[in-house]
């Protein structure tokens, strides 16, 4: 049975894409919102390590999976590898309903007012492709406060000195400070430093027909089991869903954007649940895959009017991939300053995020969320076994004794680090996969080990007894689970792919709304800048709507 045309297709189910469907069908515009998995429950994969999707090497536990999805790395020289899901460096995103809204550690975090002019601060930086966003903070403001209420955000922005501009407190208060936050924030305020409690969208208390967190240690990389963390899958979709204008389709992953005899968009291609192919017709394509993904779509919809993919006539698709070098230190103390009390992260500070001599951006700092003992047994200092009895007393006697300190390092655009189609490898389905290249840039590494080096001084001071920075020596393809600034936003067509509202300047009816709209990709987890600008695209496409704008 052919499928029912509707007024807009939102493809991917995760921070944008969530946000977006919660616009347009309370707008009253019929939806059908795209996932390529399903439903994410926290009974099938519990708070077992082993079957998280932090252990890369056994597997993601709310997908992608290896049997279907794979991706290649080219390499500086020309040679390339083809990497699976629980490889590292294939940067995946979890195929779920809510994407990694459902496993992430939950930081909340606004995008400062420098972080929208880079450009205009720092001036040019070798090697990058650096620019301006056409928007400022103040444009993004209202939605950075729609996200904040509507999903729930807890925390206390007016102990962070260098938070931007806001109109109204967060929802909830902070969370308390477990030990080892308490010891950094003690240090932090004696080397005059401002530590602030992490702003997260987890509820410190009841909200939105939602429990309040109980501090459990298995946080992130795993589902939450009372529903306190909050994601699309729990917030937006489920309201989307309940206008009776939002049809949520599961286990189908869009394949093709289509467009007709007069080069106009009208729906897309994709595989449903049993792998048979379907078309979905609609007035308004929304892409909100991730960068990469969404990337890859556009790359693999050629046609005659399109012959390099849609968006992609000045070459700027897939073009400034940018994920985030993470960067810090680890300190051993004396005694234990580990009590159980999730998720770890606790406090922050931003002291560092601009305005450091001869580094263009930063990071912000925090510690760290609770490292499991699996994990825990890859972390070691340089020189000690990672087999044998000496690692074995390294994992008894320090576990409770360790401290991490760490930062999202802003990278630099690039124009050479990019997503791409390759040329002769598929995946399960014969779509052509995503090819990612480049390296990053000379700058980066010098703000990593900058940071690298703040971490491990904030840790001395705290008292560690032995302290080691986890600054990258290695430039490498970027990416990760922060990938962003695919389909950059901009006026000029020429440089960039959208415009300000997220339409692909090629098109009148095609939208993105990922992290692939980012122009800089700030030192900050982007997930609620993410959001925001979900409900920036998904607001003006349904403001327009009841202009009577129809996108033609």
């Amino acid at each position: 049975m052919k499928n029912k045309h509707v007024n807009a297709i939102v493809i991917g189910a995760g921070a944008g894409g969530g946000a977006v469907a919660k616009e347009l069908s309370f707008a009253g515009l019929s939806v059908v919102l795209f996932e390529r998995g399903g439903w994410a429950k926290y009974d099938d994969v519990y708070d077992d390590e082993l079957h998280s999707q932090r252990i890369r090497a056994l597997g993601q536990a709310y997908g992608p999976d290896d049997a279907r999805h794979c991706r290649v790395i080219e390499n500086k020289d020309g040679s390339t590898k083809i990497i699976r899901p629980s490889d590292g460096g294939f940067s995946e995103v979890a195929a779920c309903v809510g994407s990694g809204t459902v496993s992430y550690g939950a930081m909340a975090w606004r995008f400062m007012e420098e972080d929208f002019k880079l450009k205009s601060i720092y001036g040019a930086v070798e090697g990058s492709s650096l620019s301006d966003w056409p928007i400022s903070y103040s444009d993004l403001e209202p939605c950075y406060e729609k996200a904040e209420w509507e999903m729930g955000v807890s925390g206390d922005e007016t102990q962070n000195p260098f938070s931007p501009p806001r109109n109204k407190p967060l929802p909830m208060p902070p969370f308390s400070h477990n030990k080892e936050a308490l010891i950094l924030k003690d240090a932090a305020l004696r080397l005059g430093w401002h530590p602030f409690p992490i702003p997260m969208l987890r509820n410190s208390v009841p909200y939105d027909n939602r429990p309040a967190c109980y501090r459990m240690r298995t946080c992130v990389g795993f589902a939450c089991p009372v529903n306190a963390k909050a994601g699309s899958h729990n917030t937006v979709i489920p309201k989307a869903i309940e206008t009776g204008n939002c049809e949520l389709r599961i286990n189908s992953l869009v394949s093709e954007i289509l467009v007709n005899d007069n080069g106009k968009i009208y729906g897309v291609n994709y595989f449903d649940a049993d792998n048979k192919q379907q078309t979905q017709s609609a007035d308004v394509l929304i892409v909100s895959a991730s960068a990469i993904e969404t990337a890859r779509l556009l790359l693999n919809s050629k046609s005659k009017f399109f012959p390099n993919g849609i968006g992609n006539g000045n070459d700027w698709v897939g073009r400034n991939l940018q994920g985030h070098l993470y960067t810090g230190a680890y300190g051993i103390f004396k005694d234990e300053i580990y009590d159980d009390f999730g998720p770890g992260a606790s406090i922050a500070l931003c002291d560092f995020n601009h305005h450091n001599e001869g580094i263009v951006g930063g990071a912000l700092l925090a510690n760290e969320f609770i490292r499991m003992p699996y994990q825990f047994s890859e972390i070691r200092p340089k020189g000690e076994p990672y087999w044998g009895l000496k690692h074995k007393e390294f994992q008894r006697n320090n576990f409770k004794k360790v401290a991490r300190v760490m930062g999202p390092l802003q990278e630099m655009p690039n124009f050479n680090s990019r997503v791409t189609v390759d040329p002769s490898v598929k995946d399960f389905w014969g779509i052509p996969v995503a090819r990612l290249s480049g390296e990053r840039l000379d700058a980066d590494m010098k703000g990593a080990n900058f940071i690298a080096e703040k971490a491990e001084k904030w840790l001395l001071e705290a008292g560690a007894e032995f302290t080691w920075q986890t600054a990258s020596k290695g430039k490498g393809v970027s990416g990760g689970a922060h990938q962003a600034g695919t389909c950059r936003m901009g006026n000029d067509p020429k440089k960039s792919v959208t415009d300000p509202f997220g339409r692909v300047h090629e098109t009148p009816n095609l939208f993105v709304a990922d992290g692939g709209l980012n122009v800089t990709n700030g030192g900050f987890n982007p997930a609620l800048t993410i959001i925001a600008l979900g409900y920036r695209v998904g607001g003006y496409i349904a403001n327009e709507w009841a202009k009577g704008n129809r996108f033609k």
